[in-house]
């Protein structure tokens, strides 16, 4: 038995690796695949089943783990992104989020046939989106930074609020009589005593952690606990209050002056694509066919009032008057899928309103389920293309970020601004900054590692990152310090010496510097040397009359080769371990010998 527990919990595991690689792959969301492998192993095949595999703990985990996706998540969140547009995400948490429950609540009354008091509380339950489904869409999609904010902000805020709603009303249903003095009271407690314990633990965490009170090995672990802790204690003294608790503590240590959080982040993003994985595939595992089935047509209505009118006509009232341009409302109005919360939630209150013999009360959870699947399904499938025809999507990661604006770094970045490659360079030198901007060159003044610079500079478009500097260390703390942007694969280094120029204690691996630029028999020093006597950067199209042995052949073989270009202009750039392989119509840039400045060759 514990062998099949095991050989179960495994499973769910690779299958949910396997889900995340396939969105990698295919760039749709993974939660589109995670919804169809948890649909196959649970209803339709029989093999997987949620309640018996993890019994009384299934609950448990899935409120633990989603209070750690809204912490990971409220820990993005900076009023400084929102610059502008904080009244559209209060509008959209706010009167938004009634405009979504009223239309819900009257579809589900009108075409499913439940009670009024299942209808509203159905409308509640329904208003979240939540991260868990809006990040990964993000992440597929990359729509532009003000569009990206918006949808992140409320899908995160909305979270704890559609929780509270869902709360209030269910307080509604089961008392024996409709008293609103009592009903008022539970929102307050929940809402007083959520804020408080948020805001003071996050306070507090913070305040440890800047005080270096926790080493750097525990501070993960001593975060993580501090998270699921704050969660539970809000949840003891008012129940539901603890999702509230948790986004608010997030929030007020990611608005900390002087604490870092970016190594937090890190470890939380790795944890939060777990979970997300496993909740996915275990809560659409305990889908019912048959209850779905008995739901009828009027799921479908329920879905096209959700996605044409509920969702547009709050958009369009959080969005007025805004700065958002109306291609970027339209997208926004487009996606709203609902997540793990009203799942979560729907089974929980399902279960205490049918004990307490509420009519119908069944109906909740595959309803639920079905508004989640519908939404994240339509939305997935239709979220890329929709961008790109309203022109919302950000370019593809094309473009190159160079650490350095030195005269290798400028040279390097007019050749590829030439072939229409986006070139961003920072660089703390003013000089070299300066003359890059004379030369009609992106350039940023600051510190490459700083968080301003990865606060303020617009990477949009940019998928890789040069270390071109003279500094060995700078070129590998730059290479370790993006890797977390761009993936270790998109992360360059150029070596400063030859290795054999140095002490052995002094040499420095491939794999700290990322991956090495263009030759290994190539260094800082030596592209200096060479653009200083004279040599150029040339770009070759390649033909089937002139291929890439004809070039070398004609540079004597001393052209040292940099980048190659597709014709669909896709750059790649020559390395050492998997150098591209370029073929007629591709562009080449590589740096040819030139005359010395005595006249010389």
């Amino acid at each position: 038995m514990s062998e099949n527990i095991i050989l179960s919990m495994v499973a769910v595991g690779l299958i949910g690796l396997a889900c995340q690689w396939l969105a990698a792959v295919t760039r749709l969301p993974a939660i589109l695949y995670l919804l169809l492998s948890g649909l196959v192993a649970g209803p339709i095949s029989g093999w997987l089943n949620p309640d018996a595999l993890l019994g009384d703990l299934l609950f448990p985990f899935v409120s633990l783990a989603v209070a750690v996706i809204l912490f990971e998540g409220s820990l993005t969140l900076r009023f400084k992104t929102i610059t502008g547009l904080a009244k559209v995400v209060h509008r959209l948490v706010g009167i938004g989020a009634a405009i979504s429950w009223t239309t819900i609540a009257l579809a589900v009354r009108y075409l499913i046939g439940l009670s009024w008091e299942l209808s509203i509380l159905m409308g509640a339950l329904l208003v979240v989106t939540g991260p868990t489904v809006v990040q990964p869409l993000l992440r597929a999609v990359r729509p532009t930074r003000p569009v990206a904010e918006v949808l992140r902000w409320e899908g995160i805020v909305i979270d704890p609020i559609g929780a509270i709603l869902t709360v209030l009303v269910f307080e509604f249903i089961i008392s024996s009589y409709q008293a609103a003095g009592h009903v008022a009271l539970t929102f307050g407690v929940i809402v007083l005593l959520g804020s408080v314990i948020g805001i003071g633990s996050g306070w507090l965490l913070g305040y440890v952690l800047r005080r270096h009170w926790v080493p750097d090995y525990l501070q993960n672990v001593a975060v993580l606990n501090a998270v699921l802790g704050t969660f539970v204690l809000s949840n003891h003294f008012a129940e539901e209050s603890g999702l509230l608790a948790v986004t608010l503590m997030g929030i007020t240590m990611a608005n900390m002056p002087g604490l870092r959080v970016r190594e937090i982040l890190h470890f939380k993003e790795t944890l939060t694509v777990l979970l997300i994985s496993a909740l996915f595939v275990l809560l659409a595992a305990r889908i019912e066919l048959g209850a779905l089935a008995a739901l009828g047509w009027g799921v479908l209505g329920v879905l096209a009032v959700i996605q044409f009118v509920g969702r547009p006509l709050k958009v369009a009232l959080a969005t007025y008057g805004s700065v958002l341009r109306w291609q970027e409302r339209v997208f926004i109005a487009w996606i709203g899928p609902r997540g793990i919360v009203a799942a979560a939630v729907s089974a929980l209150f399902a279960l205490r309103l049918s004990e307490a013999g509420v009519p119908h009360s069944d109906a909740i959870v595959p309803l639920t389920f079905s508004i989640i699947v519908g939404t994240v399904l339509f939305q997935s499938l239709t979220a890329r293309p929709l961008a790109r025809w309203l022109e919302v999507a950000e370019p593809d990661p094309n473009g190159v970020l160079i650490v350095g604006a030195n005269a290798v770094a400028r040279a390097i970045a007019g050749a590829l601004k030439k072939a229409d490659i986006r070139v961003q360079l920072v660089d703390s030198n003013w000089r070299n900054v300066r003359r890059a901007r004379m030369e009609d060159l992106n350039a940023y003044y600051g510190n490459a590692l700083s968080d301003e610079v990865s606060e303020n500079l617009d990477l949009g478009g940019i998928g890789r990152m040069l270390a071109i500097t003279s500094d060995p260390g700078l070129n590998a703390l730059a290479a370790l310090h993006y890797s977390d942007d761009f993936g270790r694969e998109r992360v360059y280094g150029l070596r400063v010496h030859h290795a054999e120029e140095l002490p052995e204690r002094l040499r420095m691996g491939g794999e700290v510097l990322g991956r090495e630029l263009f030759d290994t028999e190539i260094s800082y020093t030596d592209l200096a040397n060479q653009l200083n006597d004279g040599s150029t950067l040339r770009s070759t199209r390649l033909s089937t009359d002139y291929s890439l042995t004809d070039l070398m052949h004609d540079s004597g073989a001393k052209a040292i080769l940099l980048f190659a270009i597709s014709p669909k202009g896709t750059l790649q750039v020559f390395t050492p371990d998997h150098p591209p392989r370029p073929e007629a119509g591709w562009l080449v840039i590589s740096l040819q010998a030139g005359k010395r400045r005595d006249g010389t060759k």
